[in-house]
């Protein structure tokens, strides 16, 4: 018989909590199915959530106050749980963080600066610091560290999601760090695609009109729901879910792909560009 791991409750307020929804289900002599019978949810949604992986939506967390007569604890705690899992990132960010860890597929586009799965933490204090300038350092590297553990999907004891990412060849040239540290960004991003663990696609800064001249899009299909979109300006994002438009940008997302560079090329190029800024041969 396989003994069941244990979840650590020390490990974070999500794992914690978890812990106390199982613990609380066995003492009920309750299986997963048993206590999710009567709810919108199936019993690998509330699995995760024992584990710490996945937020309690708060329609279930007061289902399973009723079944199993907790005078309601898991519903007041369920937004303090989700208040923890975004620490480090923004409130509309929450959905995406969510989404992408159970994503089949992630496909990105963001023209004006790498994307913060694939950031170095030099890179990401960077954007993240002329984004904020005048924060207290100990909030930057709060979401520095948030936004460089989203980048557990790519470790190596994981085989989802396939992520897909088209960078415009600006990127490759915009010193926004030293020529060091832009050799370090460029060379994860190269070793990531060596290691077949992402798919850049770079989009030639010559290229002309494409199909995505304006805005970003995350578009994600899911395991076990329908496609996601995000999509972020400055200060703000939006999650979309609404089939008629997130057909649209899976349209204009296929179509940028067709104007971007082969992944074999690509790669070449990013390499290409890491080994100029090493040599001081970078080019503008």
């Amino acid at each position: 018989m396989v003994r069941r791991k244990d979840i650590d409750g020390s490990e974070s307020v999500p794992c914690f909590y978890g812990k106390e929804l199982r613990w609380k289900r066995e003492e009920a002599g309750l299986t997963l199915l048993q206590l999710v019978e009567g709810s919108f949810y199936g019993q690998s949604h509330l699995s995760e959530i024992e584990r710490g992986e996945r937020r309690m939506p708060r329609d279930l967390a007061e289902h399973v106050d009723r079944v199993l007569k907790t005078d309601g604890f898991f519903g007041r705690r369920c937004e303090e749980v989700r208040k923890a899992r975004r620490a480090g990132h923004a409130w509309y960010f929450e959905k995406v963080l969510e989404a992408e860890k159970h994503a089949e597929v992630i496909e990105e586009w963001c023209p004006t600066l790498i994307p913060g799965l694939l950031q170095t933490g030099a890179y990401a204090e960077a954007v993240v610091r002329a984004t904020h300038p005048l924060e207290p350092q100990e909030k930057t590297d709060a979401k520095v560290t948030a936004r460089l553990a989203r980048a557990h999907l790519f470790d190596e004891d994981h085989t989802k999601p396939e992520y897909w990412v088209i960078l415009h060849e600006s990127l490759l040239r915009h010193p926004i760090l030293s020529p060091e540290a832009m050799a370090e960004q460029l060379g994860h991003i190269a070793a990531l695609a060596r290691r077949h663990r992402i798919t850049p696609q770079v989009l030639p800064w010559n290229c002309g009109a494409h199909p995505f001249m304006l805005g970003t899009a995350m578009v994600m299909t899911l395991t076990d729901a329908p496609p996601l979109v995000y999509t972020e300006s400055l200060h703000t994002g939006d999650t979309i879910d609404d089939p008629a438009l997130v057909k649209d940008y899976r349209r204009s997302y296929d179509r940028l792909r067709a104007a971007a560079l082969p992944p074999e090329a690509s790669l070449a190029m990013i390499e290409e560009a890491a080994e100029d800024y090493r040599n001081g041969k970078q080019r503008l």
